[in-house]
């Protein structure tokens, strides 16, 4: 079974505030005439579910092109989290033992994409430490950010820079059981760039 945990990119999805949203120019159209429809696609790299390159919160740090495609492919567990919107993820707010190398949180504070709510709930960076750990590459939250909306020092994103750890945001998880899954959510080859938008999904195994 496959988990598709990508929202639609359509102008109704929200970005960050004062980033750029999703615009589609149509070039030419089949339905107007045109021998093929051709379009132009215009928005933030940090669209949707994304991954985030480690030069989006570090300097002389690599860009998305550079970050091996092993962190984004492979065993991946979901967890479920109890916690409150607006606040950060402790390590004992996890309701599960640890079992694979990348850890997405559900954390059910980001409910519509359509919708930007700023009080969503992010990891702390004593989870990031604890996760890295325990053998995690790949930290993923169904939220805009693993860290505040307010947060302007960004410290779970500079423990993840730490553990040389990889970032996937804005999944959407509402649907997906916690469990075990294989990841693949692969990021686009954009040559210096800080994020690429992802097709993330989630196999089941076995």
């Amino acid at each position: 079974m496959i988990y598709d945990i990508t929202p639609p990119i359509t102008p109704a999805l929200k970005v960050w505030p004062g980033d750029t949203p999703p615009t589609r120019e149509v070039l030419c159209d089949i339905r107007r005439g045109a021998n093929i429809t051709l379009s132009t696609l215009h928005a933030t790299v940090h669209l949707g579910a994304h991954a985030d390159g480690p030069n989006h919160y570090g300097a002389d740090a690599p860009a998305i092109d550079e970050r091996a495609l092993d962190y984004y492919l492979g065993p991946c567990q979901v967890i479920g989290v109890g916690v409150e919107r607006g606040s950060r993820i402790a390590p004992d707010a996890l309701n599960a033992a640890v079992a694979a190398p990348r850890v997405l949180l559900r954390t059910g504070t980001f409910p519509d994409p359509t919708r930007f709510n700023e009080d969503f709930a992010a990891c702390s960076p004593a989870l990031i430490d604890f996760l890295a750990a325990r053998g995690v590459t790949l930290i993923g939250i169904d939220t805009p950010s693993i860290d505040l909306f307010t947060s302007k020092d960004l410290p779970a994103h500079h423990a993840v820079l730490r553990h040389d750890m990889a970032i996937l945001e804005g999944v959407v998880l509402s649907d997906v059981p916690d469990g075990l899954y294989e990841l693949i959510a692969l990021p686009l080859r954009l040559a210096g760039f800080d994020a690429s938008p992802v097709r993330a999904i989630l196999r089941t195994i076995g």
